[in-house]
C-alpha cells in the first residue's frame, strides 16, 4: 500500500519541464476559444462539512460558460433536479473545478479557482440571449488552467463510433432507478422520458416572464 508522497513518487518518473509550465494562472487565448467551443464541462465541488465530494455535468450550446475576462469564467445554472449538490458545496466550500471537453476534439481543458454565486441582474441578464436567465451565475475566479494531453481519449475511444455500444445494453434510467428504489412498475416509457425531456428543454427557450 503507498501511503507516502515518497513511496509514490518512488513509482513515477519527475514530471518533464513542459507538464510543469503547460500550467496557467490566466485564460490565454487558446483556453478562451477552447471554452468558447466546449457544449459540455464537469464540475467538481467540495463536501459539505468534509462530506463526499462530487462531479456534476453541466451542458449548453458550445461557449454557454462565458469567458468575462483572463481571470473570471461565468457559468450560468440551468434546471434539474433540485438537489442543489454543487451549489450547496459552494456555499460551505468555493473551490472547484471544470473539465471542458469539445465533441471529436482528444484534449481537455481543466480550469481550477474559487467560486461565488451570484444571483444579480448584472450577472443573470448577461444570459437573456441563451435558452433562459438563469436564477444564478456561479462566478469562478481563475487561478489554474491548463490542457490535458489526448492519451485518456485515445485510450477510451470515446469518439470513436465504431467502439460505441448500443443504447440497449443497459435498461432506460427510470427502470435503473425504479429497480434501485423499489418503487415498483415503470409507468413511464423511455421514449415517453425522452419526450418530456424535450418538451422541458423546449420551455426553457421560452422568453422569461
Amino acid at each position: 500500500m503507498i501511503e507516502t508522497l515518497a513511496q509514490l513518487r518512488g513509482l513515477y518518473a519527475a514530471p518533464g519541464e513542459r507538464a510543469l509550465r503547460k500550467q496557467l494562472t490566466r485564460l490565454d487565448p487558446h483556453a478562451r476559444r477552447f471554452i468558447a467551443l466546449s457544449p459540455f464541462c464537469v464540475v467538481a465541488t467540495g463536501g459539505v462539512h468534509g462530506g463526499l465530494l462530487d462531479a456534476s455535468p453541466r451542458g449548453g450550446a458550445p461557449g454557454f460558460v462565458k469567458v468575462a475576462d483572463e481571470r473570471m469564467l461565468l457559468l450560468p445554472d440551468a434546471g434539474g433536479n433540485n438537489r442543489l449538490d454543487t451549489l450547496e458545496n459552494l456555499l460551505a466550500d468555493p473551490r472547484l473545478a471544470l473539465i471542458f471537453l469539445i465533441p471529436n476534439v482528444e484534449e481537455t481543458l481543466r480550469v481550477n479557482g474559487r467560486a461565488r454565486l451570484r444571483d444579480e441582474p448584472a450577472f443573470t441578464e448577461r444570459f437573456d440571449q441563451e435558452r433562459q436567465r438563469p436564477k444564478l451565475v456561479i462566478e469562478v475566479a481563475v487561478q489554474e488552467v491548463y490542457l490535458h494531453c489526448a492519451k485518456a481519449f485515445m485510450r477510451s475511444q470515446l469518439w470513436q463510433p465504431s467502439t460505441w455500444p448500443a443504447r440497449e445494453v443497459l435498461p432506460s434510467m427510470n427502470q435503473m432507478i425504479h429497480d434501485q428504489t423499489d418503487a415498483g412498475p415503470v409507468t413511464e416509457s423511455a421514449q415517453a422520458m425522452r419526450a418530456r425531456y424535450e418538451s422541458q428543454l423546449a420551455a426553457e427557450r421560452l422568453p422569461s416572464a
